[in-house]
């Protein structure tokens, strides 16, 4: 059986804590608690993304979340395309390193577009031998 819980969240500073409460509450909900740590940074990080680059003016982000016994997956949906990438800044940069976060914590991690606009950056964590 597969949980599925969604929420849309508006570009403000603020939703990337909310969205980071709502799966927490959304995986303790579940019962799904292994990798609870490595699902929130990835939500912190991936909204982060949505709220500074994602979203077009006047518009918000998707996440949501399926968990079943041996996968969890992370979407965030936004409203510009794009296709982000991991890199590797510099030392003194500021910024720059939440996908590199995502592809280190992460079992999987992706980006496919969204119809008619946007994308959906996902990530999805193993509780087994399942693949993402």
């Amino acid at each position: 059986m597969t949980d599925t819980m969604q929420r849309f969240f508006t570009t403000r500073p603020e939703s990337v804590g909310q969205a980071r409460a709502f799966a927490d509450t959304a995986l303790k909900g579940w019962g799904r608690t292994a990798r609870a740590e490595d699902v929130r940074l990835c939500v912190s990080e991936l909204a982060t993304n949505a709220v500074v680059h994602g979203t077009a003016p006047g518009h918000g982000f998707l996440l949501r979340i399926d968990a079943d016994d041996e996968v969890v997956r992370v979407e965030v949906h936004d409203t510009r395309r794009g296709q982000p990438q991991a890199r590797e800044p510099a030392a003194t940069d500021l910024s720059g390193r939440g996908l590199m976060l995502v592809a280190a914590l992460a079992d999987g991690w992706g980006v496919e577009d969204r119809h008619p606009t946007g994308k959906i950056v996902w990530s999805c964590f193993k509780a087994g031998a399942a693949s993402c």
